[in-house]
């Protein structure tokens, strides 16, 4: 396969080799730049596409890692330097509410594509839709593109949203692991709380206990968890460990920064789930 690959790369620097010494993009870089990335779909207006990816190549209700690009209609190139911005909006019966987001960054080492993620913190349905607008400059001009995303329940349930004691509302989403193994896994969450309708800010400096289970095997626990504290990147992080295949129970409970809970039980021998939990099964 690596032969395939140098032959292709030389015959593509072969049809390349009269393009402008001013081109930066490498070769390389033109092959590389969308590994590891399938297209989720494409949101157009007048002037460009806009490329959704992921992973799988698919979107649905938790955390999702989205990465993009923008395409010129008119030469056929990818923009190298936009600014951009988003507003996923679910589209309900009585109300319109947004979901937690992050910033669009570029993403390291690329010269066309850019990142970030979305929390669909909960699925469409038959009448209920989630829509997506992309904001973006380059050059000073601005530029918006809207577009319906599939957005499909999870398998398990990777988000809750729930009140907290203290009246607020809180979004938690599971972002790893993917792909669980047995061992202590490291396990990371996202934590959120409705500002208002279309604002779900991270939340500072709270804790989330963990209390994984097995239900099906007489709800037993496992050792050696670390419950998740916030990181520098403003996600939460930890330890779960998991000693065998099969479905998890993830119990909760949040607790601010004075250590107050806010929502969750722990788990007894008369409490055998948490009003909270997320799930895993592998």
């Amino acid at each position: 396969m690596k032969i395939l690959k140098y032959t292709f790369l030389f015959l593509l620097g072969i049809m390349t080799s009269c393009s402008s010494d001013d081109d930066d993009t490498t070769i390389e870089q033109i092959v590389t730049e969308l590994d590891g990335l399938n297209k989720v779909q494409e949101i157009t207006n007048d002037t460009h596409v806009i490329e959704l990816y992921s992973s799988t190549g698919t979107l649905e209700q938790g955390y999702n890692a989205i990465s993009l690009r923008i395409k010129n209609k008119t030469t056929n190139e990818y923009e190298k330097n936009a600014t951009i911005s988003w507003m996923p909006v679910m589209h309900m019966a009585m109300m319109n509410h947004s979901c937690p987001t992050s910033e669009i960054a570029k993403t390291a080492s690329k010269e066309t594509l850019y990142n970030g993620y979305i929390v669909f913190q909960m699925a469409q349905n038959d009448t209920e839709y989630w829509d997506l607008q992309v904001d973006y400059t380059i050059a000073d001009v601005a530029y918006t593109a809207t577009a319906v995303v599939n957005v499909p329940a999870s398998a398990k349930q990777r988000v809750t949203s729930f009140m907290g004691s203290d009246n607020k509302r809180y979004i938690i989403a599971m972002v790893n692991p993917t792909t669980p193994k047995v061992a202590i896994n490291d396990v990371t969450f996202g934590l959120y709380k409705m500002e208002n309708m279309m604002s779900f800010p991270v939340v500072d400096d709270y804790k989330i206990k963990i209390d994984p289970r097995m239900p099906s095997m007489g709800n037993h626990g496992s050792p050696n968890n670390v419950d998740l504290t916030q990181s520098a990147d403003k996600l939460y992080r930890g330890k779960l460990s998991l000693t065998m295949t099969g479905y998890w129970k993830i119990n909760l409970q949040l607790l601010n920064s004075l250590d107050e809970i806010l929502k969750g039980e722990a788990i007894t021998e008369t409490t055998e789930s948490s009003s909270i939990y997320l799930e895993l099964e592998f």
